[in-house]
């Protein structure tokens, strides 16, 4: 997933060029998730049957077609995320002196390069071409992030709303109203939609689901609203009128907002991460403004920060540690530096087994962020 960092946070000289210390932790924490978190929370479970940890476990599984649970926020947060650094990055940029033609360029190679490294990520290079899929989560977030960026610099925060809501109202007009050929219009069932029809006719080689691809190409228009809802988060923290008190209250009041509305919604056009509904749009945006509004409170208001770097660690390198994992067998890895420890552990050696994997992780993020190197796109 895209690294929007450059640099490790230091700290500011003022208010005005103040590096949100929230964003690094909330990409860490989001991709902890991913990086094993998913596997120490399952381990848990199973080994304690506690209630929490259980219903903790089952949130980290992915419904098969409407509905939501905790892991199908994983990805539209990220891409959130990544909406709100964009107009502290352009701004700064263009500050500096940069072109607007330049900046819009680094975008969309940005973007391409993110598709590039998706389909790397999903076999690419072992030129099996009829079997390779060629959707990816980085090709969703790269070409998302182009589109987005792009309106971004050439729109006002009046701009940005109006192709935010336009392009979820059209989204959902296409899906509602347009026939797709032996199933009508409206179709909502798994293979049946204009989504999957257009992929279907549109994406070569292999799709992930056979007559579907959750990550397929139509499926990318609400995704630019996901940035977006991220960059018109990232314009209001940087208005220093306001403090952060109020900017987390505000934060808080359209998340909650954003939720109602995507209930309304979801009667009409359901939940659904695998088209990306419009309604999960609002409802991911809802939900990533709360957590937003709780680590920005935590970390850059209240600046109670020392519990956070565990996440920084891992948010500064996101990118990496994601496309490692397909390339680093950190099991292997895992089992050498652990095995002889762990297989005396009994009961409890899966749940520690999960532990140690993501210490392995989060010590090679450790070594990289001492030595100030970071992936960057």
């Amino acid at each position: 997933m895209p690294d929007t960092s450059t640099a490790p946070p230091t700290a500011p000289s003022s208010p005005r060029d103040e590096r949100l210390l929230s964003l690094d932790a909330l990409r860490g924490f989001d991709m902890f998730w991913i990086a094993g978190g998913e596997g120490i929370a399952h381990a848990a479970a199973e080994l304690t049957s506690w209630g929490w940890l259980v219903w903790l476990s089952g949130q980290l599984e992915h419904p098969e077609w409407h509905g939501f649970q905790f892991y199908d926020l994983i990805f539209p947060l990220f891409l959130f995320i990544a909406g709100v650094s964009m107009p502290f990055s352009f701004e700064k940029r263009l500050a500096r002196g940069d072109a607007k033609s330049r900046i819009t360029r680094h975008v969309i190679i940005r973007g391409l390069v993110l598709v590039l490294l998706g389909m790397v990520y999903n076999g690419l290079l072992e030129f099996d071409w009829p079997n390779t899929r060629l959707p990816s989560v980085l090709g969703r977030i790269g070409l998302a992030y182009l589109f987005a960026g792009i309106i971004v610099l050439n729109t006002g925060w009046r701009g940005r709303l109006v192709w935010f809501a336009g392009l979820l109202v059209g989204y959902w007009a296409a899906l509602k109203f347009v026939p797709v050929p032996g199933f009508g219009a409206g179709d909502l069932a798994p293979g049946h939609t204009l989504t999957d029809y257009v992929d279907r006719l549109l994406i070569p080689g292999h799709l992930y689901r056979g007559d579907r691809d959750p990550e397929g190409l139509f499926g990318t228009i609400p995704a630019i609203g996901t940035a977006l809802a991220g960059a018109l988060t990232g314009q209001f923290l940087k208005d220093n009128r306001r403090n952060g008190y109020f900017k987390t209250a505000a934060m808080v009041v359209v998340g909650l907002a954003c939720l109602g509305l995507a209930q309304l919604w979801n009667r009409d056009f359901p939940i659904n991460k695998n088209l990306w509904s419009s309604s999960f749009v609002l409802h991911c945006a809802g939900w990533s403004l709360l957590f937003l509004a709780l680590f920005y409170l935590v970390i850059d208001v209240w600046r109670l920060r020392r519990w956070a770097f565990f996440f920084v660690v891992i948010g500064m390198n996101s990118i990496l540690i994601y496309m490692a994992a397909q390339f680093v067998d950190f099991a292997y890895t895992t089992d050498f530096f652990f095995d002889g420890v762990l297989k005396h552990t009994g009961d409890y050696q899966p749940l520690l087994w999960s532990i140690a994997l993501v210490a392995v992780k989060w010590l090679l993020l450790y070594l990289l962020y001492r030595k100030k190197i970071f992936l960057r796109v």
